[in-house]
């Protein structure tokens, strides 16, 4: 069955295993000094991994940020949620008539109201803001990345984005 199962490597790290819908088959190691190694496995020979990376913490988060649709955004993405045990990530795409459009993040109290955080904004022109603070100004036009429960998120959505949009 498709998933993600953890299990600590104590003196080391955490390993995570993840079997994917296609049945391919990787294994994250997260080390504790930061270090990531990342092993692929061939389906025919799910013992011997076919390929291994070791990627230090910084390289670590670059990929993260590729393959999690931060550098590049397919256009799939705009409907896509993710979830991660109980965190969910989603993109929202402000429109003209979004309650947050030319409002501040601060003076919308995003987390106060409703627990999610706004994690990146990235504009039409593809220039991202990594981590906004509340002076930020939300336009219509942008993608906001946000990260929460689900019922944070669905707050988040109806506060700032609105409802059908």
């Amino acid at each position: 069955m498709p998933g993600i199962r953890e299990t600590d490597l104590p003196g080391i790290g955490r390993k995570f295993l993840i079997e994917t819908r296609s049945g391919d088959k990787m294994v994250v190691v997260v080390h504790d000094d930061g270090r990531r190694a990342i092993y692929h496995f061939d389906q025919e020979d799910p013992d011997e991994p076919v390929s291994m990376v070791t990627l230090d913490d910084t390289e670590a988060r670059q990929v993260a940020a590729i393959v999690g649709g931060l550098a590049y955004q397919p256009k799939v993405l705009e409907e896509m949620d993710m979830d991660v045990n109980d965190l969910m990530i989603k993109w929202y795409r402000l429109g003209p008539h979004s309650p947050g459009a030319g409002k501040r993040i601060g003076e919308l109290q995003v987390r106060q109201v409703t627990g999610a955080t706004i994690i990146a904004i990235v504009n039409q022109d593809r220039s991202k803001k990594i981590n906004p603070g509340p002076e930020e100004v939300l336009q219509a036009g942008q993608t906001l990345v946000v990260v929460g429960e689900r019922n944070q998120v669905k707050a988040l959505e109806r506060l700032v984005v609105g409802e059908g949009q």
